[in-house]
This record gives structure tokens, sequence and C-alpha cells, in this order.
């Protein structure tokens, strides 16, 4: 599974059983991280999920942003919960730079308007995240 992170919508996705082929799942709305974390953690249960990629935004030039720390504290509270609820899923980061833009550049493509379908870019980038992590391994 990935993740996109982001302060209003996560994107989320998934990879088939054989771990060569990301796919869009769905995106939430983010009200609060521990309702979040509730939501993640549901869908992984459900789809026998024990690893997760989160996507990190760095910046083009390599540094870290506000967002960078965002990310990496929400990682860090859903490290702590899966510790704390005894959950077997592995976490990780991968440098997410220009996800959003590959998957709007998708859309657009596709002809398929991009400013009112905020939620599909979410869950494209996610499965961009989880494809390129696919095929790093």
């Amino acid at each position: 599974m990935s993740i996109d992170y982001g302060d209003k919508r996560v994107g989320i996705a998934l990879s088939d059983p054989m771990h060569t082929i990301s796919y869009p799942l769905c995106t939430i709305r983010q009200i609060n991280q521990e309702d979040l974390i509730d939501k993640i953690l549901e869908i992984a249960n459900e789809k026998n999920v024990n690893k997760i990629i989160i996507g990190l935004p760095i910046s083009m030039s390599g540094k870290y942003s506000e967002q960078t720390k965002k990310v990496l504290s929400f990682k860090d509270l859903f490290i702590k919960e899966l510790s704390n609820q005894d959950i077997d899923i592995t976490i990780d980061t991968l440098d997410e730079r220009l996800s959003s833009v590959s998957a709007m550049d998708i859309m657009i493509k596709q002809g398929i308007k991009t400013g009112h379908n905020k939620g599909k870019i979410d869950q494209l980038s996610a499965a961009i995240i989880l494809q390129e992590y696919l095929d790093s391994k």
C-alpha cells in the first residue's frame, strides 16, 4: 500500500498480489490524523497489507519543506500507533518529487479535467509512488 499524504486529502494505492503493478484505490478526506490512521488500518486489514510506503515530499533542491516535516511527523505517529496495537506492518518513505505533476499529466492526456478531480490526482500520485517503489525492488 502507498500513501500520498496531504493536509486535506490522502491518496491510497495498492499493488497486485505479485507486487508488480500498482493501482489507485481511494482518497480519504483527513479530519484528524488519528481518524486517518484508523481508516488506513481498516483498509490494510481488509487487503492484508504488510508494508506501507509513504510519499516523502522533498523539494526539488533536495531539502525538507514544512510538508516534509508534516509527513515525517505523521509517519512517527503511525508507527507509534502500530506499536500500541501490536500490528505488524512496516512503514517506509519514498521520495515523491513530481508524483503529483506526473499524475496531472496522465489525467490531462486522458482528457480528464484536473481542477475538480483533486482526489483522483491524490490516488494516482499514490499509485505512482508505489510503482516507483515496486520497480526499485
